[in-house]
């Protein structure tokens, strides 16, 4: 069966600051690139939106999945299970659990590998992802990322 890959990355400026993903689809010899910005998030939750936004975006069910991405905290969270046990606990104490979530509900949805490559290591599509992510946090149309938000401006009042 064929494969889709999935490449993806995210950025803060500033951590927290202005954020933004990158995620190329790739079937085959087509190819497709998402990004979006936000005007405050952090980096860890640009690299999991990435990954999010590439799987909501496969159109079929069933496929086999290949996700490259160079955030540690992603692929091994993921690849190592910690997550299937953050999700039992109720992502008790976690960061990110409105994310988490939304990945659990698309993930079965496929045959989903994650390999983690060096970022910034001369890798063509790791690279661009880098561009569209940096891009999108740069950029205008910025959205916001409302559970990040409503979080932090609960967190200052203590």
């Amino acid at each position: 069966m064929p494969h889709v890959e999935i490449y993806t990355d995210g950025s803060a400026r500033s951590n927290p600051g202005r954020g933004g993903y990158g995620t190329i689809l790739k079937f085959g010899e087509k190819e497709k690139e998402l990004s979006q910005g936000f005007r405050l998030t952090t980096n860890n939750r640009m690299e999991l939106m990435a990954v999010i936004v590439g799987l909501e975006s496969l159109t079929r069910e069933g496929l086999d999945v290949i996700i490259y991405s160079d955030s540690k905290y992603v692929v091994d969270s993921v690849e190592k299970k910690w997550v299937f046990g953050w999700q039992t606990k109720g992502f008790k104490d976690k960061k990110n659990p409105d994310l988490w979530k939304r990945f659990l509900k698309v993930f079965p949805k496929h045959k989903v590998k994650f390999k983690w490559i060096k970022g910034h290591n001369d890798h063509p599509y790791n690279e661009r992802c880098d561009v569209l992510a940096t891009d999108a946090a740069d950029g205008g149309n910025l959205l916001v990322d409302e559970v990040y938000e409503k979080t932090e401006k609960a967190n200052d009042l203590f």
